[in-house]
């Protein structure tokens, strides 16, 4: 699966808003300490723009920037052969940067989405508010690689609104014996976050404990 692929299969964008915001918050819940988290949300990226981002901890990423204009998505799969390393000079694989809409060349612009000015990406999406679908740039994909871009498996609970495929990576990425699916669902649908909720989650956390993530992310409590 291609991005072009992913293209036709990423949910509208208030979807996907969204669930990146449910990702943050569970994360945030099982992960306090930010450093080992994958998921996160920031609502207040920019005077008019909210980030959503996913690192982990090896050199993958991605992120989502949700402005005005409509929504913006960086792929980055460092082992990719569409990555701007594989290329000699470092660049961006062609295509994949090349048709941005005006609207979102600041987000390609970001320095925060750049590494040596070589911009970190093997994967672009962006999808304006007067659009009906998701685009992507035309692109010669490598041959042999069932995922070359590496935006399935990186946007891949973006993809499945299954809960339980939030708890499957859950439970392995955070060694858990077994995470609360009635839970998840809940903060999947962002229901008003409460104490039985995190201790469903997380015993040894609580609600006053998250006021910063709650407020970063922008999820609602049952005080709101």
């Amino acid at each position: 699966m291609t991005a072009q692929d992913v293209a036709h299969q990423l949910p509208d964008i208030a979807v996907v808003r969204d669930r990146s915001r449910s990702l943050a918050m569970l994360d945030a819940i099982l992960s306090p300490q930010w450093e080992y988290r994958y998921y996160s949300f920031d609502a207040t990226w920019g005077p008019e723009d909210e980030l959503a981002s996913m690192r982990n901890g090896t050199g993958d990423d991605y992120a989502i920037v949700f402005s005005p204009a409509g929504a913006w998505v960086r792929v980055f799969d460092h082992e990719s052969p569409m990555s701007p390393w594989a290329l000699e000079p470092p660049r961006p694989w062609p295509g994949v940067l090349d048709s941005v809409p005006t609207a979102f060349q600041a987000c390609v612009q970001e320095p925060a989405f750049i590494l040596d000015g070589v911009p970190m990406v093997s994967a672009c999406l962006w999808r304006q508010t007067t659009d009906d679908r998701w685009q992507t740039g035309a692109i010669d994909f490598p041959a042999g690689r069932e995922d070359p871009d590496g935006s399935q498996w990186l946007l891949e609970l973006l993809l499945d609104d299954s809960p339980a495929a939030y708890r499957r990576y859950a439970e392995e990425y955070y060694e858990l014996e077994s995470v609360d699916l009635a839970a998840v669902r809940e903060i999947y649908a962002l229901r008003p976050l409460t104490q039985p909720l995190v201790t469903a989650l997380n015993q040894q956390l609580s609600v006053a404990d998250l006021a910063y993530d709650i407020a970063e992310i922008g999820y609602p409590t049952a005080q709101l």
